[in-house]
């Protein structure tokens, strides 16, 4: 199988996981508990293994530039997504908002990092955000109280997320996940301890629950998540790994029923459908004769670019 379509594949999937391992950890604890015990988890498993297999001297640009990227990728996106859900905003909303992320990333990727967007992927884009409507529309029609200012969160989480990768694809020293990924995680254990040692939320509690809950995140959500997020931006770009996000809300609503017993209805399977149509078209490769898409950084092809293993 090729590579694009195991870091595809594996990027939806377990992209995905993040939002039932939230579901599973918030039961247990409020969601900053759940968020620092997570990224110290995740960041004293994989700094150790780098330790002790990767260990190699990293500059200060490159560290500087991976705190930022990992502040905004992980900190950002996961606080803005799991705040607001905290203060009401329905999950299938706030999936629906940060879904807007592959039409953001199509309208800047041409102007920031020179990739040829083409007709067909904007088309694509376009269907497979109506797909993600069909898909979360229960949601959208909830009636709740909710602060209107909430609403601007899963935003933020969405342009974090996307600055993140476009960050990452203009850095000046560029790491491979294997070094980026435990600076990542290390950067968001601080981030999130200090929010929760500020709100009195940092004791774990004792059920095996929660831990359950934190190890899901840390090698599903994490490790396998966020790394086959930076595996796909390197090979195919920020544009169609984008597109990608539009198949995790289809793919979380089959985790939930498996899981919890949440079976979509049926306009959320025809949303499913769409969505894979909108993706397959974001995603279609074009053909001998086109124009090669341009790379953001000349030098990628002689940058490290190993196969790599983010929500």
């Amino acid at each position: 199988m090729p590579i694009t379509a195991i870091t595809s594949v594996g990027l939806v999937v377990m992209w995905s996981s993040g939002f039932i391992g939230a579901e599973l950890g918030t039961r247990e604890a409020p969601a900053d508990t759940l968020l620092m015990w997570r990224f110290i988890a995740a960041a004293v498993l994989l700094g150790g293994g780098w330790m002790l297999f990767r260990r190699r001297r990293l500059s200060l640009r490159a560290v500087g530039e991976q705190a930022v990227i990992g502040a905004l990728s992980q900190g950002g996106y996961l606080g803005g997504i799991v705040w607001a859900v905290g203060l009401g905003v329905p999950s299938g909303t706030a999936a629906l908002i940060a879904a807007l992320q592959p039409l953001a990333a199509g309208a800047l990727a041409g102007r920031l990092l020179g990739e040829t967007v083409t007709a067909r992927q904007w088309t694509g884009l376009a269907i497979g955000l109506g797909g993600v409507a069909l898909v979360v529309q229960g949601d959208l029609y909830g009636t709740s109280a909710v602060t209107p200012w909430a609403y601007g969160l899963p935003f933020a989480a969405m342009a974090a997320l996307l600055a993140a990768s476009f960050l990452e694809r203009r850095a000046r020293a560029p790491l491979s996940p294997m070094d980026a990924i435990p600076l990542h995680c290390l950067t968001s254990a601080a981030l999130f301890a200090g929010v929760a040692l500020v709100g009195g939320h940092a004791a774990p509690p004792s059920g095996g629950g929660f831990w359950f809950a934190v190890a899901w995140t840390v090698a599903l959500s994490t490790v396998g998540g966020y790394g086959f997020y930076w595996l796909s931006v390197r090979h195919s770009g920020v544009t169609r790994t984008s597109a990608l996000i539009y198949l995790t809300p289809p793919t979380t609503s089959v985790w939930a029923y498996a899981m919890f017993g949440e079976a979509p209805g049926v306009l959320a399977l025809v949303g499913m459908a769409v969505c894979v149509l909108g993706v397959a078209a974001a995603n279609r490769r074009p053909g001998r004769s086109a124009r090669p898409e341009r790379s953001a950084r000349p030098d990628d092809t002689a940058a490290e670019c190993p196969v790599r293993v983010g929500r």
